[in-house]
């Protein structure tokens, strides 16, 4: 491989040296795994759904998809800080559009629409792509009220809260599309991509400074939004009941999760020896977690969980000599959306929480999913990349 010397001003030249590459090594080796386990579960799972003629076409379906999402990622990452907003701020008009429109022409499935038949591409979720579009827009429209308010202070003005000024009117429009985009997630029903939204949202209004009184108002919020679902939705009330007493209904799958992590132990059964992907139906994708504790063991698992927690804590530390406040708003909201995310889903087929249909980053099989993770993690890396005077401003 031909090296590159720090003098080149190519734009490949400029982009190596300019980004992390400790998390975008962190986050190809998660996309290595990705492959391992497709490898790993696909064929049983699309041999028991499908057929065994499908086992060939579902991994190349996949390995095709993983292709893309690195492609993707390294494209994005090229990006100044203003090309991510302003491809941001198209992407979440885009993919709040197209994720309305499911509820319309979507198709449903296990009593949700929230997908699209996409000619030539097969199904697609726009919600997932939504996600990291409206982070970056969030935390635009919170920079700006920022600067609007540090504006008014540097001139001597006293602070004025009206609806129409800058410090109050930029935060208040981002508020106002969460509210658009609850109504619509609610109308899925995809309560679980909506609270990790909500989740992402606050924790920018956070570290944007909102006084610690109205962060614990956002979080009684939250807490009796999460009270009402388990009121008026059955599905959500019936997870939660599932987790709380394993009596109260079905429980087939994380039970054989628990099971898959206790016969996996410390190295595993070994590769193609486990038994629990021949059983789950989504072992492949909400439960592929459990099929690499079982063929891979402990080992494999903690080094995924260090995997995610390194890029997580070295996006933060990255942020730490950060000014822009943009691009520390918008690179935290990419990372606790990251973080979240599989968070979520180790803990569910762990059954630490209720089970959530929610993929491992990566990981887990899933069209929509892996390319809208690339998306965000190309975002992350065009944002955090080191900027000086002969490289690329802020603009």
């Amino acid at each position: 491989m031909m090296a590159i010397s720090r003098a080149d001003n190519s734009v490949l030249g400029r982009w190596w040296w300019t980004i992390d590459r400790w998390t975008l090594a962190a986050l190809l080796a998660l996309i290595g795994f990705g492959y391992i386990m497709m490898l790993a579960a696909t064929p049983a799972v699309a041999e028991r759904v499908i057929g065994s003629d499908a086992r060939s076409l579902l991994l190349a379906k996949q390995v095709v998809f993983l292709v893309m999402a690195a492609s993707l990622m390294a494209i994005v990452s090229l990006l100044s800080p203003k090309g991510v907003r302003r491809f941001a701020l198209l992407g979440c008009l885009g993919a709040l559009a197209l994720t309305a429109a499911t509820l319309v022409i979507g198709f449903e499935t296990k009593g949700a629409r929230r997908w699209l038949n996409i000619p030539l591409l097969g199904t697609m979720q726009p919600s997932e792509f939504l996600k990291p579009c409206f982070a970056v827009v969030t935390a635009w429209l919170l920079a700006l009220g920022k600067d609007a308010a540090a504006l008014r202070l540097a001139a001597g003005k006293p602070r004025d809260w009206g609806i129409l000024h800058g410090r109050t009117l930029w935060p208040v429009l981002a508020l106002a599309l969460l509210a658009v985009i609850a109504v619509v997630l609610k109308s899925q029903p995809d309560f679980g991509m909506l609270m990790v939204v909500v989740s992402v949202f606050l924790a920018q209004f956070f570290v944007a400074g909102l006084n610690l009184v109205l962060v614990a108002v956002c979080a009684l919020g939250g807490v009796g939004l999460a009270v009402s679902a388990y009121f008026i939705l059955p599905h959500v009330r019936s997870r939660v009941d599932r987790f709380l007493d394993p009596a109260a209904g079905d429980t087939f799958q994380i039970t054989k999760s628990m099971e898959a992590f206790g016969h996996g132990g410390l190295f595993g059964r070994g590769p193609g020896e486990g038994r629990v992907k021949n059983l789950i139906p989504d072992a492949h994708a909400d439960f592929v977690f459990a099929v690499a504790g079982e063929e891979f063991g402990f080992i494999l698992c903690a080094l995924i969980l260090l995997l995610f927690g390194f890029i997580v804590v070295r996006g933060l530390w990255r942020l730490m000599a950060e000014t822009d406040m943009f691009v520390v708003l918008a690179a935290t909201g990419l990372l606790a959306q990251f973080g979240l995310q599989a968070f979520v889903n180790m803990a569910s087929t762990l059954h630490l929480i209720p089970t959530k249909g929610m993929t491992l980053p990566f990981v887990s099989y899933g069209g929509s999913s892996v390319l809208a993770i690339a998306l965000g993690m190309g975002m992350l890396l065009a944002l955090t990349r080191r900027r000086g005077p002969r490289l690329e401003g802020r603009e």
